[in-house]
């Protein structure tokens, strides 16, 4: 097994809330690709190290689930825009963390950290994601992943956009500073 393979188990946690045992385990899903390929395995270690970073939640969130398999699913089946892939990722998990982007982009638009939002004029607080990387923020937020390779991005623009997205993030979560899977991630992309 390697990080983000869809399982199922069956398994005996003992009082404490840990597991225990393991009565039985099987592949919901064979990855065919993701385990031979290092871009998609960089991602996949990627992903698994922001979720469990990130994500607190104690009870079943269905939606998330949905979408974490999903994402897992496209990504072993793509073919472009595999470089671009974490970002979307990031993008759409702001989703179920609770700070979406909260209105559509207009031209030449600054993406607001603190609130959140899309403004045409630089605030006080001058926590703000610069234009081009607010117009493929808006890009990314209506891109649907078999659309990723149409962005042709540059390594600069990507790492750029990352540091800018990480921003945003640590803005809203303390963990995102953690993640150590982030520099072999850079190195790759």
């Amino acid at each position: 097994m390697q990080p983000m393979f869809i399982i199922e188990f069956e398994g005996a946690e003992t009082k404490y809330g840990t597991l225990h045992n393991m009565k039985d385990i099987q592949s919901v899903v064979l990855l065919k690709n993701t385990p031979f390929d290092a871009r998609k395995s960089t991602i996949s270690i990627f992903m698994a190290e922001v979720i469990y970073r990130l994500v607190r939640e104690i009870e079943q969130n269905t939606t998330l689930f949905e979408f974490v398999y999903d994402s897992v699913v496209c990504l072993d089946s793509m073919k472009n825009g595999v470089a671009n892939f974490h970002l979307w990722f990031l993008v759409h998990l702001s989703h179920f963390l609770g700070f979406y982007p909260g209105n559509e982009y207009e031209q030449n638009s600054l993406f607001d950290i603190k609130e959140g939002v899309f403004v045409d004029t630089l605030p006080e607080h001058r926590m703000v994601i610069s234009t081009e990387n607010s117009l493929l923020l808006s890009r990314l937020m209506s891109c649907r992943v078999d659309e990723l390779g149409e962005l042709e991005l540059g390594r600069n623009q990507r790492a750029d956009f990352m540091n800018a997205l990480l921003l945003y993030f640590g803005y809203h979560l303390d963990n995102i500073d953690n993640i150590k899977s982030l520099q072999i991630l850079k190195e790759v992309f």
